[in-house]
């Protein structure tokens, strides 16, 4: 679920930096690779603790999927069943929606607009708009 919640997570950063003007594959702390949105995962590194990794455990705490929704392979793998899949995204999008104040900016936003803020405050300090750059830090 972390691996999943991550990917999504990623592909929200990409589309975020590519809104503010951004080349994802560019980063600073992640090494360029062919196919790497680089920068998509330095700007994942401040947001993935307080977003995927609290929803996966309030998944788990919540007991909002269950171990049958597992299929464990031979392989080792384990995957998610259609239903784990579908009740996880459903219950992304509505985490998405829950409001928050934005430390830095101290106002009201939902957690979905979050990477989009981030990256357009990361464009900000790469122009010299702002003097320096402010990660986004929940308490």
């Amino acid at each position: 679920m972390m691996s999943f919640a991550y990917s999504l997570l990623a592909h929200d950063c990409a589309n975020a930096l590519q809104s503010a003007g951004l080349d994802p594959y560019v980063g600073f702390m992640h090494r360029d690779r062919p196919g790497r949105m680089s920068l998509a995962l330095d700007l994942m590194e401040e947001l993935r603790p307080c977003i995927a990794d609290r929803y996966v455990l309030t998944l788990i705490n919540n007991r909002m999927i269950k171990d049958d929704q597992f299929v464990f392979q031979e392989s080792g793998a384990v995957l998610m069943t259609d239903d784990a899949r579908k009740a996880f995204i459903n219950g992304w999008q509505e985490r998405k929606k829950e409001s928050i104040i934005h430390p830095f900016l101290k106002e009201k936003l939902e957690w979905g607009m979050l990477p989009y803020i981030q990256a357009a405050l990361m464009a900000r300090y790469l122009r010299g708009d702002i003097d320096e750059y402010p990660p986004f830090l929940n308490k």
